[in-house]
């Protein structure tokens, strides 16, 4: 094999194989942590929510103070659906943004090796 035979071969290579699967990699890398980062949000704010509610609890000293600690919990409770809605359509955008990049890698790849060819 000639030497411009060995360097076609290792670009074909590179560009078929290699390049593609760096590419995946990091986009599957940036869908992981943009994915984790939501999670860890959620997380720390329901722990917050959490805490505080638990909080409101220790000052309950007479009927007034019961019934604004349980209008409190109604009040969490409600913006606690609320988060969870808007973390699920972000994990849902998150999704689809994944899938879409995903989708244009695979599309340039089969283009790049029908290309090589």
């Amino acid at each position: 094999m000639s030497k411009a035979t060995t360097e076609k071969a290792t670009e074909q290579f590179q560009s078929v194989f290699v390049e593609p699967a760096r590419a995946y990699g990091s986009l599957a890398l940036e869908y992981s942590e943009k994915l984790i980062s939501t999670q860890f949000d959620a997380a720390r704010a329901l722990t917050d929510m959490s805490l505080a509610q638990t909080r409101s609890w220790l000052e309950v000293k007479d009927p007034d103070s019961f019934k604004k600690v349980v209008e409190g919990q109604q009040k969490a409770a409600q913006d606690l659906g609320e988060r969870f809605k808007g973390d699920a359509e972000k994990v849902v955008a998150l999704s689809q943004e994944y899938l879409q990049k995903g989708q244009k890698l695979v599309e340039d790849s089969v283009k790049s090796a029908t290309a090589a060819k």
